[in-house]
């Protein structure tokens, strides 16, 4: 029987919106893209030209620094446009489909009977091998090196996330198999996170070769830093990787099939969606198709992603390489009567500030305002109400802000990424941009340390 840890800080942010329990039809887009940006600490160069033909798993993109380490095209068709930003910076390689996706062909294979090495080629080859992130820095993962263990979240408790029970149902072998080729590439053990308060899926509970571990409390607990801080810390030198769900299946594919099958489910949420469900996508697929129609004709927020760590895109905008999510609220530019400190029984707040700390189960529709901007950092107590980690959240912060590397390796900036912040962000008196800082201050780490 497996263990169960209860995470007692931290708060869920109900939202109206949440994804029904359905799949809805959408017709395959036109274009798909690969966002460079989605990659932080990479150089990529280009492999290819506006104009050249590819199938799902050819090579569009590979690391600077380590050549082996390719972005592969998730579908078949014509690089129909190269879009750069400021200085050329690279930020979206769009394929215009295939009507029928055409595969490279990688060869199947068991896990079980491929050394490492067999196994490590076979996903650097593939372009399955950025779906592996590495801790610290939240980085894709140095092939160079072995992690000490492997971990997996298997529930998200984000708000509106996709139910991982249910977009991972019936594909049971596909993850096994994944957990196979996994099983290859670390010494220690590969831990999956389950959620303690429901009885999760068999594809995770009759899994083989893994560590059970049940997480009960409320968000952050689903994410698998917060399940890493609680298991196997990460101390300097360490090497822990991490995956979504969907991400071990798509690996198990490649070794079931030989193709780059980059085929998920993702969750169409929010207040502004008028039919929120689910949706069979391939990775980097316009949202257009799956948004026209069915959002509503206010003045919204488009987000690749969660209200929390999601990144905003346009209505016809493409979704991030590592969301399972796209979510749509309202814009937060209307002017109000006395600004915040009119009473509204539909504004949200941790504090007793507000009448909300009365509706704990009460469901908000929320906007995009920050009702205030930017201030002098005090501290509050309010980070370490949310932040489940035993480290000194406001500490840490300022130890990033004045760039001194050995404080922040002693406050535990090892263990920590942007997502883990994003409640503090939210109940940020100051309004300091959380998320921001913590990743400048990965980046200086990684920049003057290396991975």
């Amino acid at each position: 029987m497996s263990d169960l840890i209860k995470i007692k800080r931290g708060v869920d942010i109900k939202l109206v919106g949440k994804a029904e329990q359905l799949y809805g039809n959408t017709e395959q887009p036109e274009t798909f893209a690969l966002k460079p940006t989605d990659f932080p600490g990479i150089r990529v160069k280009l492999s290819v030209k506006e104009g050249d033909e590819v199938k799902a798993g050819t090579p569009i993109l590979y690391n600077k620094d380590r050549k082996e380490v390719k972005f592969c095209s998730p579908v078949s068709g014509e690089i129909a446009e190269i879009v750069r930003g400021d200085k050329r910076k690279l930020l979206e390689i769009r394929i215009l489909a295939d009507k029928e996706i055409q595969y490279q062909d990688f060869g199947a294979g068991d896990a079980k009977t491929m050394d490492r090495e067999a196994v490590k080629e076979k996903l650097l080859a593939s372009g399955c091998w950025p779906l592996i992130r590495q801790r610290p820095y939240n980085i894709v993962a140095n092939p160079e090196r072995t992690p000490k263990a492997i971990f997996i979240s298997c529930f998200d408790t984000a708000p509106l996330a996709a139910d991982i029970d249910f977009v991972v149902h019936g594909q049971e072998n596909e993850f096994q198999a994944g957990i196979d080729a996994l099983a290859r590439l670390t010494d220690g053990k590969i831990h999956l996170g389950v959620d303690g308060r429901t009885n999760p899926s068999t594809v995770f509970t009759n899994c083989k070769g893994v560590e059970l571990h049940r997480f009960r409390g409320p968000h952050p607990a689903g994410n698998v830093g917060v399940q890493i801080h609680n298991i196997d810390p990460i101390n300097r030198g360490d090497a822990v990787w991490t995956l979504n769900p969907q991400d071990v299946i798509i690996i198990g594919r490649l070794f079931l099939s030989g193709k780059f099958d980059a085929n998920i489910n993702v969750a169409v949420a929010g207040s502004e969606v008028s039919k929120p469900r689910y949706t069979k996508v391939v990775l980097g697929t316009s949202v257009k198709n799956i948004l026209e129609g069915n959002v509503s004709q206010n003045k919204n927020r488009y987000i690749s992603g969660n209200v929390l760590t999601g990144t905003r895109i346009k209505p016809d905008g493409y979704l991030g390489f590592y969301d399972r999510q796209i979510t749509v609220i309202p814009e937060g530019d209307q002017d109000q009567f006395f600004g915040w400190i009119t009473p509204n029984p539909n504004k949200f707040s941790i504090s007793r500030t507000l009448v909300s700390w009365m509706q704990p189960n009460k469901k908000y529709r929320l906007d995009t305002a920050m009702n205030g901007e930017e201030r002098a950092f005090v501290v509050t107590g309010e980070y370490e109400k949310v932040f489940p980690f035993d480290i000194y959240p406001v500490q840490l912060l300022k130890s990033i802000m004045i760039k001194d590397i050995e404080s922040m390796e002693n406050l535990g900036i090892y263990e920590v990424v942007e997502e883990d912040f994003a409640l503090c962000e939210v109940v940020c008196t100051s309004k300091i941009p959380v998320q921001e800082t913590v990743r400048e201050g990965l980046d200086l780490m990684l920049k003057e340390l290396g991975d």
